[in-house]
């Protein structure tokens, strides 16, 4: 069994109007030390073994559904779990 971390951000080169927001925000409540913040999302998926490798099945997941890639980009974390 596998425990996959997906990270997945806008491009450099999208406008992140809900990262401008928190900003903001937080210049606001006087934390004028953040310069920047990117929203992104995190996922968590456990994955049974199968015939298939699992960057092959995370990559084709991730293109297919989890990520726009036209906007964002991703990368994951792949540990494989051992039953006690």
């Amino acid at each position: 069994m596998f425990k996959v971390k997906v990270y997945i951000t806008l491009r450099e080169s999208v406008l992140d109007p809900q990262g401008n927001a928190v900003k903001g925000s937080l210049h606001s409540l006087n934390y004028k030390e953040v310069e920047d913040v990117r929203i992104g999302k995190y996922l968590e998926l456990t994955i049974d073994k199968s015939e298939r490798k699992i960057d092959e099945l995370v990559k084709e997941m991730c293109e297919k559904l989890l990520a726009n890639t036209v906007i964002e980009d991703y990368r994951y974390e792949v540990e494989e779990v051992v039953a006690q």
